[in-house]
């Protein structure tokens, strides 16, 4: 009876792990490799200065947007800094600042001592509207044409290749 009764449990345990196994694949909410080319969904998020909210569809507006996800309390944020602060020069470019769980305080003394590059600054206290925009960590940026699509995703901190990437995509190279 022993017996029998451990042989179930291993089979449950199997079928468990199985299970688990199969629905790794299923679930695409943390799939980023495959956002370049698609279009950005419509996605409200709140603006950083008061609580009105800002909807992705108003940066049709702009020929293109960098949307840049970042916290003062991000080694590498600060470390990709000076390149946005040479973005923000670009012409057919508008910043867009994405302050990822973060206390205000401390995101707008990194901003005073650093400089704001950002013409949109937007805030995400719990990480959770990042998710939509394929977000897992930070610092990202997402490089976006007037139509919304996603013409490049730079995962990690912004260098001076990158820099040069974005200049060339806008046509400022």
């Amino acid at each position: 009876m022993q017996k029998l009764i451990k042989s179930i449990i291993t089979i449950i345990f199997i079928f468990i792990i199985m299970i688990f196994y199969i629905s790794l694949g299923k679930d695409n909410s943390y799939d980023t490799v495959n956002l370049v080319g698609k279009k950005l969904d419509s996605i409200e998020i709140q603006s950083f200065n008061n609580e009105k909210f800002v909807n992705t569809k108003s940066f049709k507006d702009n020929s293109f947007t960098l949307i840049n996800f970042w916290a003062s309390w991000c080694g590498p944020c600060r470390a990709e800094h000076p390149i946005l602060m040479n973005l923000k020069e670009s012409k057919s470019l508008i910043l867009v600042g994405v302050n990822f769980k973060d206390k205000k305080k401390n995101a707008k003394n990194f901003l005073e001592d650093l400089g704001n590059p950002y013409g949109i600054l937007l805030k995400d206290e719990s990480g959770k509207k990042s998710i939509n925009f394929g977000i897992y960590g930070i610092p990202e940026s997402i490089l976006l044409n007037k139509e919304l699509v996603i013409i490049e995703k730079f995962v990690g901190p912004l260098v001076e290749e990158d820099y040069e990437k974005i200049l060339e995509e806008i046509g400022e190279k």
